[in-house]
């Protein structure tokens, strides 16, 4: 049975956002999104609702004035752009605080913590995600010929329009996919830092605000990426 969720926000492009990374697991469905706790508080009495994705400021109502008001509340995982109110959001049991732009590692983490809260031993994804711990390895597809690849061993991976090009210590492959679909086959600890690059987070050996460091290599940071990035990278 998929966990029925909710999307309360008055930033359109912070729901679009969060239904990208829900969208990522087949076991979770968002029944609505919102964008003030009034239009929530109508869903959740026609909904059948597990899991709340609340913002805080917002208007009229904020998510903590929201969350106080309802009686039988579903778990809730707040996400904003303000650290202040992280103690008293944790003081209502939430189940996770998510700072935005909300990263999918981030959000991987919130998640898994969610389905530990209900008991249910781990988190169903698509067969097609590979974000199963217990997969240490991709095939990929060069030349008709498919090509066993370590995530470990992954350095980094970048876009070439309609390709992907894998970068190993070893060896450079190429298959024909684009990478925000390759992206989904990887395990949480590879990070989106450009929109055509993907890196190895284990791998990673120094980093400023403005590029990675893979030893001698260099990986540029989007700007639409920065925040989320150094979220990320300083959390670690």
């Amino acid at each position: 049975m998929k966990t029925k969720c909710i999307i309360i926000d008055d930033e359109p492009l912070a729901i679009a956002l969060i239904e990208d990374h829900v969208s990522k697991f087949s076991n979770l469905e968002i029944v609505a999104t919102c964008h003030n706790a009034i239009e929530g508080f109508e869903v959740l009495k026609t909904h059948q609702v597990d899991l709340m994705f609340l913002d805080i400021q917002m208007p009229m109502l904020t998510g903590i004035e929201f969350l106080k008001s309802l009686s039988n509340p579903p778990k809730v995982i707040f996400t904003t752009a303000y650290r202040e109110y992280a103690i008293e959001s944790y003081e209502l049991e939430v189940v996770d605080y998510l700072l935005k732009p909300v990263s999918f590692e981030r959000f991987f983490k919130a998640i898994n913590k969610f389905f530990k809260t209900v008991e249910t031993k781990s988190v169903t994804v698509p067969a097609e995600s590979k974000l199963d711990e217990t997969t240490r390895h991709i095939y990929v597809n060069m030349n008709k010929k498919h090509y066993k690849i370590l995530f470990e061993d992954i350095l980094y991976a970048e876009s070439l329009k309609d390709y992907v090009r894998i970068h190993t210590a070893d060896a450079k492959i190429i298959t024909k996919e684009k990478i925000s679909d390759f992206e989904k086959k990887l395990p949480a600890y590879f990070l989106r830092t450009h929109r055509s690059y993907i890196v190895n987070t284990n791998r990673i050996t120094a980093f400023t605000a403005h590029d990675i460091e893979l030893g001698a290599i260099e990986i540029p940071i989007g700007i639409s990426y920065k925040q989320g990035v150094m979220g990320v990278l300083k959390e670690d």
